[in-house]
C-alpha cells in the first residue's frame, strides 16, 4: 500500500488516513471509528436477540430481559404514541402546574423529588468519600440548558447560537400545550432567564474535573441555612429514610449564593424553567413529531443530521432501563467464562508490571512505594460482566395498560427510590459501573475497582488471533490506562479501600505535582480542527495515558516475540475516529478525555522505545526532544 504520511511524522495519520478518507459516519451518529464501530456492532446483535424475543423466535433468558423487551415493545408502538400526542406529558406537569408559590412549593418539594421534577438544586445518595463503607447525602447546582458554564461568555458566538437554536426547539414544543400563546412567551422567557442565572453560580467542567474538590462536608443545620427561604429540613426529612447530620456539598460557591437564584420572587421564573425542562425532557417518550423535535438541540450539538429510527429507539430506551441484565446477558452469550478468565490474566500481568515500575521508580520514596503497592493488591477487578444482577432490579416491575410516559415514569421513580434508600445501608462494593455490553472500561477511585466490561474485550482491543505485541498495544495499553487513575491527579488523593486520603510521603507529592503541571503544559492549547486543547480539563486522562501506555510497552518488551511496530500502530488503530465539526467542538469543552488523534500521538513521543522502533529523528513530525518528554508512571 503507498503511504502517504510517515510514521514518523504522524502516527496517527499513517495508521488511519486510508480508512478516514472513505469511512461515513451514519446519519444518526456524531462518529465513527474505534469505539462507536464496535459499539454498532454490539447494538446490532442485542437487536437481533430484542426482535426474536419479541416475536416469540427465541424465549427470554429471564424476568430482566423479558420486561426489557416489554419496555422495548411499548416504545415501539407509534401507533399508540402518535394518537396520544402530547397528553401524556400534560398530565405529568399538572402537580406542578398546580403549585402556586413558595410556601406549597416547600410544603410538597420532597414529593416532586420522589416524582423526578427538577429542582432549583440537585441531589443524591452516593459513598461518602472519606467513609466509603458508607453512604451519603451530596447537593449540587442544577444543570444548564448549554453544555459547560463557558458557553454562556458574552463572546462566545457558538453558544449564543446553540441557545437561539434551544429557544427556537422549545417554542415550537411549547406551541403544542394548552398554555396560551401569552403563556408560552412568558415561560420561555422565564426559562432562559432562570437557566442564564444557574450558568452563574455552577461549576464549569474544568472545575467539576479536580472531583476530591466535590467533597466538603457541611452540617446540616449550616446547609438549611444557606438554602435561605427553601424548607431544606422538611424537605430532607420527608425525601430520606434518616436524618442526616451531616450534607456533602459539592459546590460549596452555588450553595453560599443559592438565595441569588432561588428565592419568593424569582419562584415563578423556577416554575416556569421546571415546567420547561421537564416538558423538553420527556418529549422522547411522545409521539414521533416530538421525539424528532425534541431532539434536535441534542442533535445540533452533535451535528447528527438525523434522528435514530424507530427500532434503534425503542432499543435504548428499554437498555437505558435494563442495561445490567442485558450486559449479562451479552456476556453470557457472546464472550463467555474462557475469555474471561484469559483476559483476567491478562490485567493481572499488567499489573504486575505495574508494581515493577512503582518499586523501580527514581522520585518515589520507599513508603510511598509500599503503599502505592497496597493500593494495587488491593484493587478489585471486574471483568465482563457481574454474576448477578444488582438488587435494585428485582424492584422493576412494568406497570400494566399503561402508556409510555407513565410507564418510564413509575420504573424511573423505582429506581430514584432505591438510590435514596442506599442512605442508611452500607455501600455496596459488588456494584459495577458499567453492564457488560458497554465499549468502554473505568476505575472508581471510591471502591479502588476497575471495570472492563465484555463488550470492550475484543479486536482490535484484544483478540486470541492478535498477537501479543497488538493486544498490548490494544487492551493492554487500556487495561493498564485504568490501572494508572489509581495514580492521576484524582485518583492519587484515595488510599486502597477508596478513602480520600492523604498516603503520600510530602515531597513525593510535591514531585508529583510538578509532573502533573508538565501534563497540563505539554496539552494546553494544542490545535485541533475543532479548537484548541484545555490542558486542565484533560489532565487525569492524560496522565494514565501515559502511564497506561508505558506499563504496556514495558510487558512487550519482555515478551520473547516483541513486535513493537505491532505494539505502536495498533495503539493508534484503537484511537482511529472520524467525528462530526460541532461534536469536536462539544468534546473540547465538556471532555475530560483530549482528542483522538492526539492521544494516539503525543503519548507515544514521551517514550524511548518509539524513537528506536521507528528510527525517529529531530526535523521529524513526530519527533519530541528528550528534556521535553515526561514520564510519570
Amino acid at each position: 500500500m503507498c503511504m502517504t504520511t510517515r510514521y514518523q511524522d504522524d502516527l496517527y495519520e499513517a495508521v488511519n488516513g486510508e480508512w478516514a478518507k472513505t469511512a461515513t459516519i451514519p446519519d444518526d451518529k456524531p462518529t465513527t471509528g474505534g469505539f462507536a464501530d464496535l459499539a454498532d456492532e454490539v447494538e446490532k446483535k442485542l437487536m437481533a436477540d430484542f426482535d426474536a424475543v419479541a416475536t416469540g423466535q427465541k424465549q427470554a433468558p429471564d424476568q430482566y430481559f423479558a420486561q426489557a423487551v416489554q419496555l422495548y415493545r411499548l416504545a415501539g408502538d407509534f401507533a399508540a404514541r402518535d394518537a396520544a400526542g402530547i397528553q401524556p406529558v400534560i398530565k405529568r406537569l399538572a402537580p406542578l402546574e398546580a403549585i402556586a408559590d413558595l410556601a406549597s412549593f416547600n410544603a410538597q418539594a420532597a414529593q416532586l423529588d420522589q416524582d423526578l421534577f427538577p429542582l432549583p438544586f440537585s441531589a443524591g445518595v452516593e459513598p461518602d468519600m472519606k467513609d466509603t463503607a458508607h453512604n451519603a447525602f451530596t447537593i449540587s447546582g442544577p444543570g444548564t440548558i448549554l453544555p459547560d458554564t463557558t458557553y454562556y461568555a458574552k463572546d462566545n458566538a457558538q453558544g449564543q447560537q446553540l441557545l437561539s437554536m434551544w429557544q427556537q426547539m422549545a417554542a415550537q414544543v411549547l406551541a403544542q400545550t394548552p398554555l396560551s400563546a401569552a403563556d408560552q412567551a412568558q415561560y420561555l422567557q422565564d426559562t432562559v432567564a432562570f437557566d442564564a442565572e444557574i450558568a452563574k453560580h455552577v461549576k464549569s467542567s474544568e472545575e467539576w474535573a479536580d472531583y476530591p474538590k466535590a467533597y466538603n462536608p457541611y452540617p446540616f443545620a449550616k446547609v438549611a441555612d444557606q438554602f435561605g427561604q427553601f424548607d431544606f429540613t422538611t424537605y430532607a426529612d420527608t425525601l430520606l429514610p434518616a436524618h442526616p447530620d451531616t450534607v456533602i456539598v459539592a459546590d460549596p460557591r452555588f450553595l453560599a449564593e443559592f438565595t441569588q437564584l432561588f428565592n419568593a420572587d424569582s419562584f415563578t421564573a423556577y416554575r416556569h424553567w421546571a415546567y420547561v425542562t421537564e416538558l423538553l425532557s420527556n418529549t422522547g417518550y411522545l409521539s414521533d413529531e416530538l421525539r424528532i423535535l425534541g431532539g434536535s438541540f441534542s442533535r445540533a450539538l452533535s451535528g447528527s443530521p438525523a434522528a435514530p429510527s424507530h427500532e434503534k429507539h425503542a432499543y435504548r430506551l428499554a437498555n437505558s432501563f435494563f442495561a445490567e441484565p442485558i450486559g449479562m446477558y451479552y456476556g453470557q452469550t457472546y464472550f463467555g467464562a474462557a475469555a474471561k478468565a484469559d483476559v483476567t490474566q491478562l490485567v493481572e500481568k499488567m499489573i504486575a508490571t505495574y508494581k515493577r515500575r512503582l518499586a523501580n521508580s527514581a522520585w518515589l520514596s520507599q513508603p510511598t512505594k509500599d503503599k502505592a503497592i497496597v493500593k494495587l493488591d488491593t484493587m478489585v477487578l471486574k471483568m465482563g460482566y457481574p454474576d448477578q444482577v444488582n438488587p435494585m432490579y428485582q424492584q422493576l416491575h412494568m406497570p400494566a395498560d399503561a402508556d409510555l410516559l407513565t410507564t418510564v415514569t413509575a420504573l424511573a421513580k423505582t429506581r430514584h427510590a432505591y438510590h435514596l434508600a442506599q442512605l442508611t445501608q452500607p455501600v455496596d462494593r459488588g456494584e459495577w459501573a458499567m453492564p457488560g455490553h458497554l465499549v468502554n472500561a473505568c476505575y472508581d477511585p471510591s471502591r479502588n475497582d476497575i471495570t472492563f466490561p465484555a463488550a470492550i474485550l475484543q479486536a482490535p482491543f484484544y483478540d486470541l488471533k492478535q498477537s501479543d505485541s497488538e493486544n498490548l498495544g490494544g487492551i493492554g495499553a487500556v487495561i493498564a490506562h485504568e490501572v494508572s487513575h489509581g495514580f492521576d491527579n484524582n485518583g492519587a488523593q484515595f488510599d486502597e479501600f477508596g478513602n480520600l486520603a492523604d498516603w503520600w510521603q510530602p515531597d513525593d507529592y510535591d514531585h508529583f505535582q510538578t509532573l502533573t503541571q508538565k501534563m497540563i503544559a505539554q496539552f494546553d492549547g494544542l490545535q485541533t480542527a475543532a479548537g484548541k486543547v484545555n490542558g486542565k480539563l484533560v489532565v487525569s486522562e492524560n496522565i494514565a495515558d501515559a502511564g497506561g501506555l508505558a506499563a504496556a510497552l514495558e510487558t512487550a518488551q519482555r515478551l520473547d516475540d516483541t513486535d513493537l511496530h505491532a505494539f505502536f500502530i495498533n495503539w493508534a488503530q484503537i484511537w482511529r475516529q472520524k467525528a462530526r465539526k460541532e461534536y469536536q467542538q462539544l468534546l473540547l469543552s465538556i471532555d475530560v478525555h483530549a482528542p483522538a488523534e492526539l492521544r494516539a500521538n503525543v503519548q507515544v513521543q514521551n517514550l524511548e522505545a518509539w524513537y528506536t522502533t521507528f528510527d525517529v529523528q529531530p526535523g521529524d513530525g513526530m519527533y519530541l526532544a528528550p528534556d521535553q518528554r515526561i514520564t510519570i508512571w
